[in-house]
Formats: structure tokens, sequence, C-alpha cells
């Protein structure tokens, strides 16, 4: 559903999900909280998507919660979802984060709820609240020390200070580093690999890597014999095997 402030087209298998705020450097109101969450709610109900890919207009991410709104009482959250609809929110589906120009604050926090990140590599990721009197509420602080080394992780929250996306590539904080405007592009190039794979198995790979982070190892593999029970009584399993056998590309169902 597209929105006055947040774009939704289909692209192949992707839906590509847009913030439309350059004005205001995509900064997230009430309004684009809420757009954001019913665009992923059209991404979880697709039965012909399988990726989708998150980015902003006007060659920038998203500068993060727009304080403006927020000094008027608005709230940049969805109940039950997080900051801008995504941060907490439970997605079955890969997302992928096309970043130009700034992702600051909640943005970076919303790069950070994505599965994937492109990045231009002229693009700036940075948590300044501290120099706000806030911390990274929106994930920053639970989930950066998860994607990069402690140490490095905690310069970025204790001074504030951003990084380039060529450093975000070579912390591994991105998954593609591209020449300034082919974020997007190489973005959608992404999703559509991924696309080529079984959507259940996508989602099973989702939801295990979500339970296994900080769980025991015998925890883990339980939650992953339950997943495992599930995709071999499926007919996409048994669609693999066929389509691998008979040197065809796959048609999966997704049942």
């Amino acid at each position: 559903m597209t929105t006055s402030e947040v774009l939704v087209q289909q692209a192949g298998s992707a839906l590509l999900i847009t913030i439309d705020r350059p004005q205001a450097r995509n900064s997230v109101d009430a309004a684009v909280a809420a757009g954001l969450a019913a665009a992923l709610d059209e991404l979880e109900a697709g039965t012909e998507l399988r990726v989708g890919v998150l980015t902003g207009a006007g060659g920038t991410f998203s500068s993060g919660m727009d304080l403006k709104a927020a000094l008027k009482g608005e709230s940049p959250t969805v109940p039950g979802r997080g900051f801008g609809g995504l941060t907490e929110a439970a997605l079955t589906k890969p997302l992928i984060a096309a970043v130009e120009g700034y992702a600051l604050g909640g943005g970076f926090e919303l790069a950070l709820a994505c599965d994937l990140v492109v990045a231009a590599e002229d693009a700036k990721f940075g948590l300044p609240e501290v120099t706000r009197g806030l911390i990274a509420a929106g994930g920053g602080v639970i989930r950066l020390p998860q994607r990069v080394p402690y140490h490095l992780a905690m310069e970025m929250l204790l001074t504030g200070e951003p990084i380039s996306g060529d450093r975000a590539g070579e912390l591994g904080l991105a998954n593609r580093v591209t020449p300034p405007g082919k974020a997007v592009t190489v973005a959608l190039e992404l999703a559509e690999r991924i696309a080529r794979n079984a959507p259940l198995a996508l989602a099973a790979v989702k939801a295990l890597t979500r339970a296994a982070i900080g769980a025991p190892e015998a925890e883990a593999f339980a939650v992953q014999r339950e997943h495992m029970a599930t995709l071999m009584a499926s007919a996409d399993v048994r669609e693999g095997m066929t389509a691998f056998a008979e040197r065809r590309p796959p048609r999966w169902t997704g049942k």
C-alpha cells in the first residue's frame, strides 16, 4: 500500500519500499512508521513476493527519528513492531537495506533490522543519540555489537561519530558496496538471486538464526530439528530434489 510518505513498487519477485520524505532527509514520523508497517505487511502477504528492499528517496536512506514531530508528541514507533514499524517486527521474508547518503540514528537502526545491507561507498552510518542525551534504543545498542567487534561498536556508540559505506563494507556491516546512486540496483539484483531459492527454506533460515542468537547450542539444535521436520514434509523439498534430478530450475510453491 503506497502512502504519501512511503512508496511501494513491485520489481520482479521483490517489493521495493521507499521512504519518501526527501525534504526532511527521510526522517521517521508517525506517518512514515505506519506506512512502513503497512508496506511490510504487503511484503509478507504477497505470494509472488520473495524479498523486500528498503531505501530512501532523494539520495538519503533516513536520518532517523523526526525530532520536530517527536517534540509535538508524535511517536515514530508502532506497538509490537518498534521504531519505524520494523526494528522489532518478526518478518519471515528477507529484507535488504539499500543505503545512499545518511543512515543515522533510527535510520541506521532500520538498516540493522534488515537481513542484508547494500551501501553506496560514500554513505554515512552512525548512531549520534549520545550527542542528544539519548541512546540508540531502536536496536542500535543491542544489534551493533553483534555485527562488528565489541570495541568498534562501542566507539561508534560512545562517540556518535559516523563511518562511511566503504568502512561499513570493511567491517562486514555491508554485503555490497557500490558507487553512489547504484545501491538500489545492486540490492534488487541481490534480491532476485535470493528469490531463486525456496521460500520456506528462506523463512526457516531467518527464524532459526534469530532463535540461535545467544541460545545454548542444544536449544538451537532443538529448534532446528523442528524446522527441518517441517521442511522435509513440504512439497518444495520434493520439488527441489526432483528439479535437481531433472536438471531444471525448481518451481517453488511455498508449500
